[in-house]
């Protein structure tokens, strides 16, 4: 017998994620790599029946750490928020924005800020992220961002 089984069904608060369900290959670029192609891969896939969005993020540079994160809803204040966790021990707790077929998450903190905006194009087997950030209290600007393409369906 599974503890909490009955808990382990969709939240009908992340179905406008739906987008973002599968297996992606990814090429990216950085500003601290000008011109360098960034291949990888990324999934996305419902945790414990639906519950939570489970993201997982791989950029074939040494770089780039292997992520982790969860994406979960607070039904009554309508918000979501999402913590990540990376293979250098790092953890973040971002807020995140959900709207027609674009999800950002971001953190404000006076060392390192940080957004990105995923953004599926029409033809549902392609999202396109721009990652921002600032560092130390300074200007915005470009940080890790990637072009999904879609290798399989969760």
């Amino acid at each position: 017998m599974i503890i909490g089984a009955k808990a382990q069904i969709p939240n009908p608060a992340l179905k406008p994620l739906e987008f973002m369900l599968g297996e992606w290959r990814t090429t990216g670029s950085h500003p601290a790599m000008a011109g360098k192609v960034l291949n990888g891969r990324t999934s996305f896939r419902w945790h414990e029946g639906g519950a939570f969005l489970m993201m997982r993020t791989q950029v074939d540079e040494p770089e780039f750490p292997n992520g982790v994160a969860i994406i979960g809803s607070d039904d009554v204040a309508g918000t979501f928020a999402m913590t990540y966790f990376d293979e250098r021990g790092i953890s973040r707790h971002y807020e995140v924005t959900v709207g027609d077929r674009t999800v950002t998450w971001r953190r404000d903190d006076p060392k390192l800020s940080q957004s990105n905006t995923i953004t599926a194009e029409d033809d549902g087997n392609t999202l396109v992220g721009k990652g921002r950030m600032s560092q130390n209290g300074g200007a915005w600007g470009d940080d890790l961002s990637q072009v999904f393409h879609r290798e399989a369906r969760s």
